[in-house]
């Protein structure tokens, strides 16, 4: 049996969750939001070409790497929630939601969990929550999930806003977390996490975690560019860097690297301007431009230099 104890009352993520796998990427996905710290450490489990599990409510963790090692073996989603719900005999305060790389989806909600408590099972997602205001949260994260455009971060982001527009967590809101893994298996772990963003405590955690995934966008796409550079599309990797800068303006080294990249490439003119504005916002930028070169990450050219070093007065 899974060891349960009636009188243990932690942790008690109460929450709304959706598990959820794309059908035109096969990547699959679990977002959660919560008022209870560090919720995404607690239900939020994945495995790239396996699985994606939510365990909350009165959380029984070991759902989330006994899920995904059921479902590694080869059992479906449904057949692996099955088999943890029988040797736990605490299944009645449990809420567990499961998603397998085939796209199958398998949900319980026990009867002891505290109202407004249920689920909604759709074609390859399913929404559930407790402990809601009223039992309008979990359907209105199905159609959100349904209706979104975008891709699977954004429709998963859909559901929580929708959750959280009728009421959301009777007590509030505390933390939130995103995780979305490859449908394809991989050696290397590390390599099959698309995204996997936490929002410890926030009074508005969704709001927070939406920002984040901004940030993360825009910092694949510095990524891309870094890509592309090495392999030779010059004008690729200027572009992917301009649209990292512009998705997240806020952010001063997104386009303090895509100067540096301009002037490594002898393109000067184009440069200087964004040194500039750069420099206007944080002049440290311009003292770590002096330790590049040493570090091989710019070219060896004290005319280059102070040139550039020259906007930061300007």
């Amino acid at each position: 049996m899974i060891p349960f104890t009636s009188g243990l009352r932690f942790p008690l993520a109460h929450t709304f969750s959706i598990v959820a796998r794309d059908p035109q990427t096969g990547w699959m996905g679990v977002a959660v939001q919560s008022h209870w710290f560090s919720v995404g450490s607690i239900v939020a489990w994945g495995e790239a070409g396996v699985g994606v599990v939510a365990t909350q409510s009165m959380v029984e963790i070991s759902y989330g790497p006994r899920g995904l090692a059921l479902m590694r073996a080869g059992l479906s989603a449904p057949v692996a929630l099955q088999a943890l719900l029988q040797m736990d005999e605490g299944r009645e305060v449990r809420q567990v939601a499961m998603v397998d790389a085939q796209g199958r989806v398998a949900v319980h909600t026990g009867a002891r969990c505290i109202e407004a408590a249920g689920h909604y099972q759709g074609d390859g997602f399913s929404a559930q929550a407790n402990m809601m205001k009223d039992a309008r949260v979990w359907p209105a994260m199905a159609q959100a999930y349904q209706e979104k455009r975008g891709d699977l971060a954004e429709r998963l982001l859909a559901a929580l806003e929708a959750a959280q527009a009728v009421g959301g967590d009777i007590r509030g809101q505390q933390s939130a977390c995103i995780l979305i893994v490859k449908g394809e298996r991989t050696t290397q772990p590390w390599e099959g996490v698309v995204m996997d963003l936490r929002v410890e405590d926030h009074p508005q955690p969704i709001a927070e975690l939406r920002r984040l995934v901004t940030l993360h966008r825009a910092y694949q796409q510095m990524n891309a560019g870094d890509a592309h550079l090495a392999e030779g599309r010059v004008e690729a990797a200027l572009e992917a860097y301009r649209q990292a800068a512009l998705m997240a303006p806020e952010i001063d080294e997104l386009p303090f690297w895509h100067a540096v990249t301009l002037a490594e490439l002898g393109r000067l003119d184009e440069a200087l301007p964004i040194f500039k504005q750069v420099f206007a916002r944080n002049s440290d930028w311009a003292e770590l431009l002096t330790r590049l070169p040493a570090a091989g990450l710019l070219r060896q050219d004290e005319a280059m230099l102070q040139a550039i070093l020259a906007q930061r007065d300007a």
